[in-house]
């Protein structure tokens, strides 16, 4: 029992977790009822509107993965740098974040406006209603992508005040910008009030006024505040060269990783997106909309870990990083489980009234995608906590070896033969895929056990 209740720790320690991952995750709740309003708006076009705008937001996503994982980069130095208080280590932290997801974000502008009928076409391979989604798709890739800056600059900012302790700030300027996306949608996909009815297009609209809201708020806020870790765009390119190869060379690992993770699942979604017609994709992403939900759980352990790790082996604490580390792995599986049943009984009540408007098929088949979300949502709590664990310390290694080598050897091997050998439908096709994150976690936790995380980078 005592052995047990060493692994579990203290009540404090549970506090001071929940007092960093609470505001992260009710800002990502935010941000998921957002996607979850304008599915429930794009729904009441038909499940041709709203495949489109799922498909051309599954592109997005590799955006936005590709976005936090910069972030991220960055934000495991920035919170060494902050346990350290090393003011200059924790400005050119953030230049990194700046400098790299600006330029994703310019890489992926070209995309979308050169080649989105393309991108979009590899989405929806043996799709019947493949012709009518990219139309629609293509037009709401166009008008998003002026978002694509802005929210480069936002997370950024935002990701740093997480790291440094300060959650809030980036929690009400998302809630702002998320009312401003709610208002927004409610005027211009129906013209409600008197606004043009754009309907897709409105939705787009909509999207890109938020991000335009929620960066300058951002940055108004950083320059009237003076925060520490904040540079302006004049002194953005006065880059600490030494740091930004050696976040490069640590991070290269994990942009790996992430993006045989992205790559996988993109792959996937290409694949069972042909089983069928427009019902199969917009059923799928109703489903991935009401799972979102969940998801703010791995936000908060990110978070939470990057803070209290970085920061303990930043201040050179490095057998109290091991203690707490053990704390983290027990929390956040407990809190899988409990997420898991309160997610159970949610889904029942959210589907059936946020997604009336969809045809029944493609409701029966969110609700089977989410069922399988859940039974796995404890494996995945705990698989992140590894994640975020071993990345706070600076060890990328371990995500890219359990990532790129159960990914290149299961994952997509086994995709592919249950697309063109079994007539099995996509929610049961994700539901076998998904046994390959078993592995995952037996590679993540031999690697974890070497405790080649267990280093302060800011000497």
């Amino acid at each position: 029992m005592n052995s047990i209740l060493k692994k579990i720790g203290p009540l404090s320690f549970y506090k001071e977790a929940l007092s960093i991952a609470l505001p992260v995750m009710l800002q990502q709740l935010i941000m998921s009822m957002v996607s979850l309003i304008d599915n429930f708006m794009v729904a009441g076009l038909g499940d041709t509107s709203m495949a489109a705008v799922n498909v051309a937001n599954q592109l997005n996503f590799i955006y936005i993965v590709l976005v936090n994982a910069v972030c991220g980069a960055g934000g495991i130095y920035l919170a060494q740098f902050r346990g350290a208080n090393d003011l200059d280590g924790m400005k050119n932290a953030y230049r990194f974040k700046a400098l790299f997801s600006l330029g994703a974000g310019l890489v992926y502008f070209v995309l979308c406006w050169s080649i989105p009928d393309r991108m979009l076409a590899m989405m929806t391979m043996g799709n019947a209603a493949q012709a009518e989604i990219i139309a629609i798709g293509a037009s709401y890739l166009r008008l998003t992508s002026f978002s694509l800056l802005p929210m480069a600059f936002s997370s950024a900012i935002g990701s740093a005040f997480r790291e440094i302790g300060l959650p809030r700030i980036p929690l009400v300027i998302s809630a702002l910008a998320t009312l401003v996306n709610t208002t927004g949608n409610w005027f211009l996909i129906y013209g409600n009030m008197g606004a043009p009815r754009l309907e897709v297009s409105g939705a787009a609209i909509a999207t890109v006024i938020a991000r335009c809201v929620e960066v300058t708020i951002f940055l108004v806020y950083v320059h009237r505040s003076k925060t520490g870790f904040f540079v302006g765009f004049t002194r953005l390119l006065l880059i600490n060269r030494r740091l930004i190869r050696e976040i490069l060379s640590k991070s290269g690992m994990m942009f790996l990783s992430e993006l045989s993770w992205i790559s996988s699942e993109t792959i996937m979604t290409a694949l069972y997106n042909g089983r069928g017609g427009a019902e199969v994709v917009a059923g799928m992403a109703a489903g991935w909309t009401i799972a979102n939900i969940f998801f703010l759980l791995f936000g908060g352990i990110f978070t939470a870990t990057a803070v209290i790790i970085g920061g303990t082996l930043g201040a050179g604490r490095l057998d109290e990083a091991r203690h707490k580390a053990e704390w983290i792995k027990a929390g956040s599986l407990i809190a899988g489980v409990i997420v898991a049943l309160l997610g159970a009984v949610a889904s029942a009540l959210l589907i059936p009234l946020v997604f009336s408007n969809l045809t029944f098929a493609a409701r029966s088949i969110s609700v089977g995608l989410v069922w399988v979300i859940l039974l796995y949502l404890p494996l995945w709590a705990l698989l992140n906590s590894l994640w975020a664990i071993s990345r706070a310390g600076g060890d990328t290694a371990m995500g890219m070896w359990a990532d790129v080598s159960v990914n290149t050897l299961l994952f997509v091997p086994g995709a592919f033969i249950l697309a063109f050998c079994t007539p099995l439908d996509p929610v049961v096709m994700f539901a076998i895929l998904k046994v390959s994150d078993f592995a995952k976690f037996f590679v993540a936790r031999h690697f974890l056990k070497k405790e080649r995380w267990v280093r302060n980078l800011t000497r």
